[in-house]
């Protein structure tokens, strides 16, 4: 059965992924992005901002939504402004609300909705330089556990927590042979992420084949969170 999802932050690398394999199961994907003639998508809309108010308005019955749009912003602690705690959870938690918000009507429509966030492996493990994205990703966990017991039984909320990922948001970490190589020897299984799995793991729980699973935070990030090797 054709079921039919929107994907706020459509531009990104594993947005695009993701679509890709599910317009290949036959199901029709919108994409909304603030960029212009983002391709790969049954339909797009550009919008201004993630934000309340923004996003357009959809006449049709929602299976599952995906918030993308995220940051990196590192920086020691006592060099992040307000702007900068501010941007981040605005980008990052707000956009999310607001998202979820426009389409929650539409979700209700569907027998078997679905909603995924992206967090980050920083809001489950402390890491110098993140506080400001840690914070950030941190609310998002905290929201997705909040709706996944609000919107039970009829709509389930997971959160996908990453490392580094081979993606342009994160390429400036990953931009010379020696900052892969430090990636891929920080990381137990040796490697970085690839959008591919990221798409792999947001088409399992946007479909029923994850139907009895709610309000989880899945690390997908080598054994980055648990594992610490000698």
């Amino acid at each position: 059965m054709t079921k039919t999802y929107v994907f706020a932050g459509a531009s990104s690398k594993m947005a695009a992924e993701t679509a890709a394999l599910l317009i290949g199961q036959n199901h029709r994907v919108i994409g909304l992005s603030t960029k212009e003639g983002v391709q790969g998508y049954s339909q797009t809309f550009q919008v201004p901002s993630y934000s309340f108010g923004a996003f357009p308005a959809l006449d049709t019955p929602i299976d599952g939504l995906v918030y993308f749009p995220g940051t990196i912003q590192l920086k020691p602690f006592l060099r992040l402004s307000e702007t900068d705690f501010v941007n981040d959870y605005r980008i990052n938690a707000l956009g999310a609300v607001a998202f979820v918000q426009a389409y929650a009507n539409q979700l209700k429509l569907s027998s078997s909705a679905s909603i995924v966030f992206i967090s980050s492996v920083a809001a489950g493990t402390g890491m110098p330089f993140h506080s400001s994205i840690a914070m950030a990703k941190g609310a998002i966990e905290a929201l997705a556990k909040s709706l996944a017991a609000e919107m039970a039984p009829s709509i389930r909320v997971n959160t996908l927590a990453p490392s580094l990922t081979n993606t342009p948001l994160g390429e400036k970490f990953l931009n010379t042979p020696e900052k892969l190589d430090a990636s891929q020897k920080r990381n137990p299984l040796k490697k970085v992420g690839e959008a591919k799995d990221m798409a792999n793991l947001i088409e399992f729980l946007l479909s029923e084949k994850s139907g009895w699973m709610t309000g989880q935070t899945i690390a997908i990030d080598g054994g980055m969170n648990h594992l610490r090797l000698l």
